[in-house]
């Protein structure tokens, strides 16, 4: 298997991309957060388990674009292979989840990049000293130190103390706020969102009040349901065959399931993604992700860049 090195985010020290003036979305494109690309198998996240499970998990490669995702994306880079788990680990969780009942910050959203290499400190409040977590930047996506993606989340509110931001994180219970030092930071602005309505298996995504897709989905199974509320795009991947069932491509989630804790070697993170089977559409089939035609993710992956804000309805 080739070596593979992934092109990574600047260094801490390294000038930092600029910040986009507020209400700018071109701004955001044309920094270097905006979007990832990540060819890697979508087991990663890969609630919607095709029926054979038969899907091989990949070494990674990153790319950060200065730019939306195109189609055929990835720079030619070479992959390795290694054979799928043979009893793939499916841990439920035991407890009893908390609602994500946030309702969506006002237009236009903004997006906080972390800076710098290693730990961002996420504190409970404002100056409260010490800081009681961290998250990793860039992301070791699925563990694995050759798909590394920026750590990006979605602006709740800015604080009224002056210096610090309040942040939706991408971390469980789904939901989970936090504030982080606003010079740990680059913050971008842009007017997208989604909105999914399980019972209607729609989805929509909207740039300010136009609707630039509005398409049929598939939905989750019963005993795996999508857990609604609001989440954020947080990755985009390209899966290495797009003919397989996860389709051209897929966005990572900044949620996780409520029924479990681990699947197929991934953390249980929520998706939405393409699909080999477009029959599906408007049915209950996946283990908690989102299902889209092809031509219908290839479109968002064309256009969204991460840090969209995703509302899902029941």
């Amino acid at each position: 298997m080739p070596e593979i090195t992934p092109n990574l985010p600047p260094p801490a020290g390294s000038e930092p991309p600029p910040s986009a003036p507020t209400g700018s979305r071109r701004s955001l494109a044309l920094v270097a957060g905006g979007v990832v690309l990540v060819l890697i198998a979508v087991a990663v996240f890969a609630l919607t388990r095709p029926s054979d499970d038969t899907v091989a998990a990949t070494t990674a490669v990153t790319q950060t674009t200065a730019g939306p995702a195109r189609t055929g994306g990835g720079g030619g880079s070479s992959i390795g292979t290694t054979p799928p788990p043979t009893d793939p680990a499916e841990v439920p969780i035991a407890e009893e989840v908390p609602p994500n009942t946030h309702t969506l910050p006002p237009a236009p959203f903004e997006v906080a990049t972390a800076k710098n290499r290693g730990n961002l400190a996420i504190f409970d409040a404002p100056n409260a000293i010490p800081a009681t977590r961290s998250l990793p930047n860039p992301v070791l996506v699925n563990n694995d130190p050759n798909a590394a993606v920026p750590l990006v989340m979605l602006v709740r509110q800015r604080a009224a103390e002056p210096g610090w931001i309040e942040v939706f994180l991408p971390i469980r219970p789904n939901g989970s706020t936090g504030f982080v030092q606003a010079s740990e930071v680059t913050l971008q602005t842009h007017d997208y969102r989604i909105e999914v309505s399980l019972s209607s298996y729609r989805i929509k995504a909207f740039d300010g009040d136009q609707v630039i897709l509005d398409a049929p989905i598939a939905a989750a199974s019963a005993n795996t349901p999508t857990p609604g509320g609001l989440y954020f795009t947080n990755m985009l991947l390209q899966p290495p065959d797009q003919n397989g069932p996860y389709g051209t491509y897929a966005y990572g989630l900044s949620g996780y399931s409520d029924t479990l804790q681990t699947f197929n070697g991934g953390p249980g993170q929520l998706g939405i993604h393409g699909t080999n089977d477009p029959s599906k559409m408007g049915q209950n089939v996946s283990n908690g992700c989102i299902r889209l035609r092809n031509e219908d993710i290839d479109k968002l992956a064309g256009i969204l860049p991460l840090g969209v804000p995703v509302q899902i309805f029941a």
